[in-house]
């Protein structure tokens, strides 16, 4: 019985911790908007910062199977929907600004075919949509084995919003190349083991 508490506690501090700095991003862009250190273009300094908000957690989502494969605690995986969710909740608000804020809401359907990164980070979001509104227990009971397929798509998500960010920086892109060097050792990881798991099966037989 001890051990059980233990386990919840543990699960219940993590998810606690994960859930605060989850919303620190939000929280020092706030404080930048309010003290207005936002620089010369802050449309694109709110804009940005909630996009790489949302990628970071998409990153994140993506490390909770390691770290279970890893550390043994099945607890990460009881987090990764929190934080997918967040990555979305950041999501909306990254489109959402880029709306109001920069492009406007004109021609939209010009806009979004003349540039690839807008195309990319589009792909990435209705990605994000399919995987949110299928996120809840309900939806997984429902669409039984189709689910795990379905919300694979994550990885492609991601590679979509990296190759966003990556199209758009100019000179200074060392930070997206660190980011895609996260994600493609994160993609090899899940490759390997998916590869590994294919053949058990076959290594039983």
């Amino acid at each position: 019985m001890l051990v059980h508490w233990s386990q919840a506690t543990t699960l219940r501090v993590v998810k606690v911790t994960l859930f605060l700095a989850a919303l620190v991003p939000l929280f020092v862009l706030t404080q930048r908007i309010v003290m207005g250190d936002l620089g010369p273009d802050p449309a694109q300094a709110i804009t940005e910062s909630l996009g790489k908000a949302a990628f970071q957690l998409l990153l994140a989502t993506l490390l909770m199977t390691p770290l279970r494969k890893l550390t043994g605690w099945a607890g990460w995986i009881r987090c990764r929907r929190m934080l997918g969710l967040f990555a979305f909740f950041y999501a909306v608000l990254h489109v959402s600004a880029f709306l109001q804020l920069i492009l406007g809401w004109g021609d939209l359907w010009a806009t979004f075919t003349r540039r690839p990164y807008i195309i990319m980070g589009a792909a990435g979001f209705l990605l994000l949509v399919s995987l949110a509104l299928t996120s809840t227990q309900k939806m997984m009971k429902r669409m039984g084995r189709s689910w795990k397929p379905l919300h694979r798509l994550i990885y492609l998500s991601s590679i979509c919003v990296w190759l966003h960010f990556l199209w758009q920086a100019r000179s200074d892109v060392l930070e997206m190349v660190i980011y895609g060097v996260v994600l493609l050792v994160l993609l090899l990881v899940r490759a390997y083991w998916f590869g590994v798991s294919s053949l058990v099966p076959l290594k039983k037989a």
